[in-house]
């Protein structure tokens, strides 16, 4: 399993598009085949700041999706909204207890 983050900083003016985006096309990315969980996190400090937690059964499996079409709609859109460059992080389970 893959654990895939990305931590996204927008403009006031872009936080609630964002949330209009991701609304419209969170089921769609939740059935990509490979991916079991998405969620969308909000920073407690910074109210424009939201990250993305979601599980891939692999690499492959996100690789296929960030070269889909439909990746490439949503992305185009998201981040047109950003204050600052988003971060992406992608991690395997190591030590779980």
């Amino acid at each position: 399993m893959l654990i895939r983050i990305v931590r996204m900083h927008f403009t006031e003016a872009g936080v609630e598009e964002f949330l209009q985006i991701f609304d419209q096309h969170k089921e769609a990315i939740r059935n990509v085949d490979g991916c079991t969980h998405l969620q969308l996190l909000k920073d407690i400090n910074n109210p424009n700041t939201y990250t993305t937690l979601s599980y891939w059964r692999d690499e492959e499996s996100l690789n296929r999706y960030r070269k889909s079409e439909l990746f490439g709609r949503v992305w185009g859109q998201v981040k047109t909204l950003f204050a600052e460059r988003s971060q992406a992080f992608s991690l395997t389970k190591f030590i779980e207890l």
